[in-house]
């Protein structure tokens, strides 16, 4: 095995139909924009009532993904401005 190092977040899925719903729309949706997501964790689990009925579910995910591997000192190509959104501006 690999040594992987894991970068945490966490987000929370919501669904009128169920938990599972929640979790599967909250991965579906995490992994347009998170690379690698590899395990997630159940952390919290609660809902809204309404006129005595459940109306809406919400889950609070802990995500885990791998992290790129580094790349080959001096080969990093610097973002086009204003791309990069840890920098922005020119």
């Amino acid at each position: 095995m690999h040594d992987h190092v894991y970068k945490l977040i966490e987000i929370v899925g919501s669904s009128e139909v169920g938990v599972d719903d929640a979790i599967r729309t909250a991965i579906a949706r995490a992994s347009r924009t998170v690379r690698h997501i590899r395990w997630f964790e159940v952390i919290e689990t609660r809902g809204h009532v309404e006129d005595g009925e459940v109306r809406h579910v919400q889950v609070t995910l802990k995500v885990g993904f791998t992290l790129d591997e580094p790349e080959a000192a001096g080969t990093r190509q610097a973002p086009e401005p204003g791309t990069d959104p840890l920098h922005e501006g020119p």
